[in-house]
């Protein structure tokens, strides 16, 4: 049976959850593991001390943040960049049945392998149904002015599914 209370995180969500909140300690809550494979730290420790994000992702020690390289499956590693790759081949690998990823195609990927999916904005929908934020809205506006690029449509969904629409 895999694992519901852990998650695989990418690059995206990390730096999305660090625009809306400041820092990423919503996730601590909401999940008693979060799992960062090194494919996925280095791509935030790419930009520099001076990259966005990068600061905070190294003040949460209490991420399982992964030394060892994943050896992708040639259809994971032709269809996604590194970090999706690599999210969905340690999802894979151990068992673990969410992921979270904000990207279409690594969505689209991950359902294909049968995994649970949630992104940026999923985990501050359920972080708003635990009582862990008061405004979805307000989350997105500060996302939206980080330069975190969201749809229309992602943001009218999470309008409306925090009941804010």
């Amino acid at each position: 049976m895999p694992d519901l209370h852990s998650l695989v995180i990418n690059t995206g969500p990390l730096l999305a959850l660090t625009a809306a909140c400041g820092d990423l300690r919503l996730l601590a809550v909401l999940y008693r593991e979060v799992i960062v494979p090194l494919e996925v730290c280095q791509e935030i420790e790419a930009g520099g001390a001076a990259s966005f994000g990068l600061r905070e992702f190294q003040e949460a020690v209490w991420l399982k943040k992964r030394t060892q390289p994943l050896k992708l499956t040639p259809f994971l590693g032709q269809a996604l960049d590194r970090g999706e790759g690599s999210v969905i081949q340690l999802a894979l690998e151990e068992r673990i049945g969410t992921v979270a990823i904000d990207e279409p195609a690594g969505r689209r990927m991950a359902r294909l392998h049968g995994l649970a999916l949630t992104g940026s904005v999923g985990i501050l929908l359920r972080a708003k149904r635990e009582g862990q934020v008061q405004s979805v809205r307000a989350a997105l506006v500060r996302m939206k002015a980080q330069g975190i690029w969201l749809s229309d449509c992602v943001i009218a969904f999470g309008l409306r599914e925090s009941g804010e629409a």
